[in-house]
């Protein structure tokens, strides 16, 4: 039975990895799914994959949502840098265009059931924020995309949350459905075998330190999918030629993510 006939005669869980700009390959799995009918029975997102899954959560359409992401293809329409605190990026830009979208929403109001994950700093707890939780979609999304260093964190009832991938990237282990539909952006097809060979030493030290974290997070990945004891159709993009900061190739990452359901 293909995938597409066995999501067809059972309620599922879609699961949708964090991956910077990597997670645009979501975007080539959705239009899949509506080419097909498919409807998943909640969502659960990690960081961009939390982001993706909230704007369809709410009723947004793959098109819509792949122009709304668009927008961060020009990074100075939401990277404001700052000078001080612990992180690269400013928030405040990216909360507004959160707002302009999400506005007053809270989790319990999405037409399909979402979970976001974020991680606790204090503890390096793993969170989950779904409509048990009395907390805005916005507030979610900036704690679970909140990569330490480089957005800031985010303070949600007193506590300071972080980025989610630091304790479940893709996020499988509170699926409630016994089928799960994963996308992982970070998967095997996420990194080269080979060392990097640049001319400049320094773009051969941030390659190294890339595929050392994509491997680090595929790892994380492959421990979790033992504990599940759902059935998990998992589906992983050919993301390696892509940087996770390539916000401007929004079109060539989707594309990586179409098909996949074949």
């Amino acid at each position: 039975m293909s995938i597409v006939k066995e999501l067809d005669s059972t309620p599922f869980s879609l699961s949708l990895s964090g991956g910077g700009a990597l997670g645009f390959g979501h975007l080539g799995v959705l239009e899949d799914l509506e080419k097909f009918n498919l409807t998943p029975s909640e969502i659960l997102g990690t960081s961009m994959g939390g982001i993706i899954g909230a704007l369809y959560a709410i009723g947004f359409k793959e098109a819509k949502i792949t122009e709304i992401v668009g927008e961060f293809a020009s990074v100075t329409k939401w990277a404001k840098f700052s000078f001080s605190g612990n992180s690269l990026i400013d928030n405040r830009k990216i909360e507004t265009i959160f707002n302009s979208i999400f506005k007053d929403r809270y989790i319990k109001d999405t037409q399909i059931p979402l979970k976001i994950i974020a991680t606790e700093f204090a503890t390096s707890k793993k969170r989950v924020f779904d409509a048990n939780s009395n907390i805005k979609i916005v507030d979610a999304l900036l704690a679970t995309m909140a990569i330490p260093g480089i957005f800031k964190e985010h303070k949600i009832e007193d506590k300071i949350f972080v980025d989610g991938f630091l304790c479940e990237n893709l996020p499988i282990l509170e699926a409630t459905k016994p089928t799960i539909l994963a996308i992982d952006v970070l998967g095997k097809n996420s990194f080269e075998r080979v060392l990097p060979d640049n001319f400049f030493k320094a773009a051969n030290i941030l390659e190294m330190f890339e595929k050392s974290m994509r491997s680090l997070i595929y790892n994380q990945t492959q421990t979790n999918l033992k504990l599940t004891k759902s059935k998990i159709f998992l589906l992983e993009p050919d993301t390696k030629s892509f940087k996770t900061f390539n916000f401007n190739k929004l079109i060539e990452i989707k594309k990586s993510g179409l098909n996949l359901l074949l």
